[in-house]
């Protein structure tokens, strides 16, 4: 009987069978929370019958339910982003930084080749590779990279990297390229989400790298927290000092529409819809206030985290244990199964089979209700459930053996 979930330096797999384990619950558990609610967005971008017509963060046209479906899931990027950062630390404590540098450029390019070549197919089913969506996979793999070079800095060149990237990049907001070539196409890149079409390729640039990487470099330099005998109580105690002040911070800049966001907030038609404006913050590029106001509160659920595991967190854990094979699983899950809807509902397969499906005109007015949209969700995660235990116990009992494994 498999019992992965369990605390402890010692995790019973099978009768007769055991591994060591010294990684963090509370970082696995966290990571597994946003893995779990990014299907929610993946899953309404595929299902939802509004989700060709309008964005569900459109105060114009949302509702609340709507509003919340989506802006809940602005907690993933930046998490998966963080304790990409946290890991990398992690992983290198034992290491040499020429090691550590080795991984993180390897590990990057093999996220950017996985970008544009598995998620990329998983989400058009087109093997032409016609359309290429940079997403957090790639900015993850970009970021690494990167990495690998900045780990070499003093500690606190470091963290002064990720503060200012992250804080002073919205003074970047008003600075746009125009035109469909190269050097829009690099500036895009770094720090202004747009699209472009070379030759018979559509490229979507959806996450530059600028802010992204600040987080990545705090992820980084906060991993120290986690190292081995850092002091639980001060660990606890500093996690819950930065989620307040980010929080703090947040409400101080965005009160005055002071600084950190380009959308400002205005007050509304009602009361709930001007609650709405105020957490409307902007992810593409990731604003400082969104940035605020998503790691603030991750912060403090790490400083809370660290208990030991009941039935639903044993659970939710497995998957924050294997984040790559889930986002994998869970992308080409989410895409059979919404092809399998629009061909049911009279959608034509080719039109299904050869674009990405959530960029089809056509494909207006298919789709479901809101409802059906989270019953989905929960359907998906109990399908993926049992493939990320069954992939947590293979990696942890045949990590030593196949290198490539640490790259899952």
């Amino acid at each position: 009987m498999i019992t992965t979930a369990k605390p402890g330096n010692i995790t019973t797999v099978s009768p007769g069978t055991k591994i060591k384990t010294k990684r963090l619950e509370s970082i696995d558990l966290l990571r597994g929370v946003v893995m779990i609610i990014m299907a929610l967005d993946h899953v309404r971008a595929y299902f939802h019958d509004d989700a060709f017509i309008y964005s569900p963060t459109d105060l114009s046209q949302t509702n609340v339910a709507l509003f919340f479906t989506r802006w809940i899931t602005h907690f993933c990027a930046p998490v998966f982003v963080f304790l990409a950062g946290t890991s990398a630390y992690l992983y290198g404590v034992k290491r040499s930084k020429k090691e550590l540098s080795f991984f993180l450029l390897t590990r990057g390019i093999w996220l950017v080749l996985a970008e544009l070549f598995i998620v990329g197919l998983f989400r058009t089913f087109n093997p032409s590779y016609t359309y290429l969506n940079l997403q957090v996979i790639f900015v993850l793999g970009i970021s690494m990279i990167v990495l690998s070079v900045i780990i070499y800095l003093n500690r606190w060149l470091i963290l002064l990297t990720g503060v200012l990237l992250i804080g002073a990049h919205n003074l970047l907001d008003s600075v746009h390229i125009e035109g469909n070539n190269f050097s829009a196409f690099l500036w895009s890149i770094l720090h202004d989400e747009n699209n472009f079409t070379f030759g018979r390729f559509n490229v979507y640039v959806r996450y530059p790298v600028i802010p992204w990487f600040g987080v990545m470099t705090l992820g980084y330099y906060l991993g120290r927290f986690y190292a081995s005998g850092y002091d639980p109580i001060k660990r606890r105690k500093n996690l819950l000092i930065l989620g307040i002040a980010s929080i703090t911070l947040f409400i101080i800049l965005r009160s005055g529409n002071w600084y950190g966001d380009a959308a400002h907030w205005s007050i509304q038609k009602s009361p709930i819809f001007s609650i709405l404006s105020f957490l409307n913050v902007t992810k593409y590029p990731p604003s400082l206030l969104y940035i605020l106001i998503t790691l603030g509160p991750s912060f403090i659920f790490l400083a809370f985290a660290e208990k030991k595991l009941n039935g639903w967190t044993g659970k939710i854990i497995i998957f924050g244990r294997v984040p790559m094979f889930y986002y994998l699983a869970h992308i080409l899950l989410i895409h059979i199964l919404a092809t399998i809807a629009a061909i049911a509902t009279g959608y034509p397969e080719m039109i299904v089979l050869s674009n990405p499906l959530t960029s089809i005109t056509a494909l207006k007015g298919y789709g479901f209700n809101l409802l059906s949209v989270h019953l989905l969700w929960i359907m998906h995660v109990v399908i993926l459930y049992p493939l990320c235990e069954w992939f947590d116990v293979y990696k942890r009992t045949h990590q030593s053996k196949y290198w490539w494994l640490n790259y899952l």
